[in-house]
């Protein structure tokens, strides 16, 4: 349990330095405040557990924790804003190289007894579309959106990049190949570095600042996408590809519970791993020590 209590003491701390509204709502009873309701659905995603489980565990470790019914309100009943302002603390405030892509999260169906029922073919696919952006330094998942419709990955580039810290770079594939797009980057102070989809000559021989742009296209540089490709398979292999929620908020939600417990547990990822040639030096100095 040593992993789960330093979650909990960090997570405290975050939401005391964000400044956090202690409750909320309003009326009705004050019980449990916003830091215990915010504290158990993160944990809930971490230790992929049901909302039934989670009370069980977090009052067998003695935190305040509402019933499972009360959680289940309060993933649909805290607002978006107060999710964006929890995974902007878990990052940086600045940046150097930002990564941006999207990726498909499928839906837990029915029953195929269900389906028959209503006369429906089985599975019927729903999926979800979810944009990030990635810090390619820390690995940390500094703006995300879900979206309950297909769609595609540019329509999310502008909404992101408003939510994302300062940086100088930003790597894309070329689904984010746009004039638009390179002269928003220009304006946020970065240069985006994104392949063309056409490379030949432009038909009207005009000097966009997308082909500008091509000179700072740097493979090196611009292989740092794959960071972000990395994150998703992390993402899908720890939590699951699959949202269990049936709101588009508490869906939301969902997503920014399982962005921001990656967040934290990245800060506390060198405390948990030693090095081998550090195991080497204790192992060594230990059997000294014991006289061996």
């Amino acid at each position: 349990m040593a992993k789960e209590e330093r979650l909990i003491n960090k997570f405290k701390r975050l939401l005391r330095r964000l400044g956090m509204p202690r409750w909320l709502h309003h009326f009705g009873p004050k019980k449990y405040e916003l830091k215990h309701h915010l504290l158990a659905l993160v944990l809930k995603q971490e230790c992929k557990q049901g909302y039934r489980r989670i009370t069980r565990m977090l009052r067998g470790l003695g935190i305040k924790c509402a019933s499972k019914s009360g959680l289940w309100y309060a993933m649909s009943r805290i607002p978006l804003t107060l999710w964006q302002r929890v995974l902007s603390a878990t990052a940086d405030k600045k940046s150097y190289i930002l990564a941006i892509d999207g990726t498909g999260m499928s839906r837990t169906n029915a029953s195929p007894y269900y389906y028959w029922r209503i006369d429906k073919p089985y599975p019927v696919e729903i999926p979800l579309k979810l944009s990030i952006v990635v810090d390619t330094k820390t690995k940390k998942i500094v703006a995300l959106r879900l979206r309950a419709n297909k769609a595609h990955d540019i329509k999310d580039a502008k909404y992101l990049l408003k939510r994302s810290p300062k940086a100088k770079w930003l790597v894309a594939d070329k689904g984010y190949d746009a004039n638009w797009l390179h002269h928003y980057c220009d304006e946020l102070g970065m240069t985006a570095v994104i392949p063309m989809r056409n490379k030949g000559e432009s038909r009207f021989k005009r000097h966009t600042l997308r082909r500008e742009n091509q000179q700072f296209l740097n493979y090196k540089r611009y292989h740092r996408r794959s960071i972000v490709e990395s994150i998703f398979k992390a993402i899908k292999t720890k939590f699951g590809a699959s949202i269990a929620s049936h709101k588009i908020s508490a869906q939301r939600a969902e997503a920014y519970c399982r962005a921001i417990a990656h967040n934290i547990i990245l800060v506390f990822k060198r405390f948990w791993t030693v090095p081998y040639v550090t195991q080497n030096i204790l192992k060594s100095r230990f059997l000294a020590f014991v006289g061996f």
